[in-house]
């Protein structure tokens, strides 16, 4: 697929079931953040002369910018699961959900913050942070769309 700029990925709500995912694409994002890593444990020995590590388990954190807009259903979605300790179902892509070649991580998430920011000047926002859900019925989960 080549090189990408931002506002060609998209982020994806799950509007319907693991199984059957009606996908619907949240406009309303500002910069995303997709933040993967793992964690490590030391697994060095006397005859090593580098220390050597073993990985161990993998998070992700997502963070993105919304308007406060309680007109619309995806931030509304996020709210709510916020202020009720529900799940949401994400997909953050690098381009449509519905191309072949796109690709991004599936998975079901916690919003762990929900900040409203009130600038004098600006726009009323929000900033959203999620993380993986120890809720959820499927692990995150590196998906491709296929042809």
């Amino acid at each position: 697929m080549g090189k990408k700029t931002g506002n060609e990925a998209k982020l994806y709500r799950n509007a319907g079931t693991y199984d059957v995912p009606d996908w619907d694409e949240v406009s309303n994002v500002r910069d995303l953040t997709l933040g993967v890593e793992k964690g490590s444990t030391d697994a060095s020995t006397r005859g090593a002369t580098w220390r050597q590590y073993l990985t161990t388990l993998k998070d992700a954190a997502i963070d993105w910018q919304m308007l406060w807009d309680t007109d619309d259903a995806d931030f509304s979605a996020f709210q709510d699961a916020f202020f009720n300790d529900s799940q949401v179902e994400i997909a953050i892509m690098d381009g449509d959900i519905d191309t072949a070649g796109s690709e991004g991580l599936r998975l079901t998430v916690d919003v762990m913050s929900f900040s409203r920011n009130e600038p004098l000047e600006n726009s009323l926002s929000v900033d959203v942070s999620v993380k993986p859900s120890a809720e959820a019925s499927h692990a995150p989960a590196w998906y491709t769309v296929s042809t």
